[in-house]
């Protein structure tokens, strides 16, 4: 009897120890694990990246400006030339035969302005003499007739003196009308040479060309042509109508494209740092001087505007740094990475990004009154997706408040700033040292206010 009197006591002890330990799994199976973090004050950068491209501010493609075959061509890529200098020659005979002759024309024109202005002074002297001629026979004209009045001289003499007179009237208005003929044929003449200099001026500029010079100090960059080959003027870009292009390095850009998700938040004057591909290990300092107003499609970088697709797919913009100081390392086309520092907070409250998420918030006040159950309910659990009717979702995180030793999440809308790379600054809603919830993304997904949660800070494993 006793016997099964300590059998059955020690059946009870079992079966309410199995009970006790039951209730103490199911407590701690009904409290969520999550990771934390706090809100805390930090100096805060925003970041916006771009990739894209060196380019130099300014860049020319020298074109052909005579038809023909090239002579000579006195630079090659990479190298360096001066303003002015001769970088290539396109044959020249018919423009230089041409100038020649002109000349030869300018010489001989030139030649017969000298035997006119002669003409001129000869005619000029003829004039003088025939002036005195006449005023001497002006004198005896007048003499002559005193006498005649005077009844002293013969008719026949008067008449005489008064023909030698007339006569070199005439002689003297024949003169004055030679040198007037002799200026017209100098000044004719003369107008031949100006005409036959204009000529020569057309001529020079056809010799002038077939050379083709720097228009500023540059780097040659391409070079598709050949000596010996054949160029053709008139068509941009076409084959054989380009030289060369030569690029001024004085001022470097970094020309890259930003997602339309950034760009509203880049503007002019906003210092970046770039990277180049090709130079591992270099920072050059550089500041955003353009910013593209034209949407560019991510897969074509044809303007949407141009574009006849009616497609949706991402799209960039075009911003521009200007870097500060260049290298003579750096050349055209190289691969460059823009960081672009857009905003910049000191002592900003912070919290992780991944701590964010959209709720409900009057059913998170409902569910945190209630401690995490649905109101007008015994022990069942809410659902998280929100009741028709309510207000719209809002932004926010999870704080964890203690109660009675107890850890819940409370959901608090929080107002977001500037952005960074890994935090996010909080304006308002949290203030520093707040506990929040930042993890896992499958606890953050189904966390709802009142939850009972633990600490669970260990790095997350991946498994394959």
């Amino acid at each position: 009897m006793n016997l099964k009197k300590i059998v059955l006591i020690a059946v009870a002890v079992l079966v309410l120890a199995g009970i006790v330990i039951g209730s103490i799994l199911h407590s701690q199976g009904s409290v969520t694990k999550v990771a934390t973090g706090h809100a805390v004050r930090q100096d805060l950068v925003s970041i916006v990246n771009g990739t894209g491209q060196i380019k130099p501010k300014t860049y020319v493609n020298v074109g052909a400006t005579a038809f023909g075959r090239i002579t000579h061509l006195y630079v090659k890529e990479g190298d360096r030339v001066k303003a002015g200098q001769l970088v290539a020659t396109v044959e020249s005979e018919q423009p230089a035969s041409a100038v020649q002759a002109q000349r030869a024309t300018i010489d001989s024109s030139k030649t017969t302005v000298d035997s006119f202005v002669a003409a001129e002074r000869t005619a000029e002297a003829n004039v003088e003499q025939a002036t005195a001629d006449l005023e001497q026979k002006r004198f005896d004209y007048e003499r002559a007739r005193a006498l005649y009045e005077a009844k002293l001289i013969a008719k026949q003499d008067f008449d005489a003196k008064k023909a030698a007179y007339d006569v070199d009237v005439a002689t003297l208005a024949q003169r004055k009308a030679a040198v007037n003929q002799a200026r017209a044929q100098t000044a004719s003449s003369r107008s031949q040479v100006s005409q036959a200099v204009a000529t020569l001026r057309g001529n020079s500029y056809s010799l002038g060309l077939t050379q083709s010079r720097a228009p500023f100090e540059a780097l040659v960059t391409n070079v598709p042509v050949r000596e010996g080959e054949t160029v053709v003027l008139g068509i941009q870009n076409a084959e054989g109508s380009t030289l060369m292009t030569l690029a001024d390095m004085s001022v470097i850009t970094a020309e890259v494209k930003v997602d339309e998700t950034d760009i509203v938040n880049v503007a002019i004057g906003q210092p970046a740092d770039v990277t180049i591909d090709a130079l591992p290990g270099r920072l050059f300092k550089g500041k955003v001087t353009q910013v593209g107003d034209q949407a560019l499609l991510r897969t074509t970088g044809i303007a949407t505007s141009q574009s006849t697709t009616g497609t949706e797919e991402a799209k960039d913009f075009k911003v521009v740094v200007t870097l500060e100081v260049p290298s003579d390392e750096l050349r055209p086309g190289l691969s460059a990475t823009a960081k672009i520092t857009t905003a910049h907070r000191t002592d900003a409250l912070t919290i992780p990004i991944q701590a964010l998420v959209q709720r409900n918030a009057a059913a998170e006040k409902a569910l945190t009154d209630n401690n995490g159950k649905a109101p007008g309910t015994s022990g069942v659990a809410a659902s998280t997706t929100p009741p028709p009717g309510k207000a719209a979702t809002v932004q926010g995180a999870y704080v964890i408040r203690e109660n009675r030793k107890k850890f819940r999440v409370v959901f608090v809308p929080v107002k977001t700033g500037v952005t960074g790379a890994t935090e996010i600054e909080v304006l308002d809603g949290l203030k520093p040292g707040d506990e929040i919830v930042t993890g896992r993304y499958k606890v953050l997904r189904t966390l709802k206010s009142g939850t009972l949660v633990k600490r669970d800070n260990t790095p997350e494993t991946t498994t394959d």
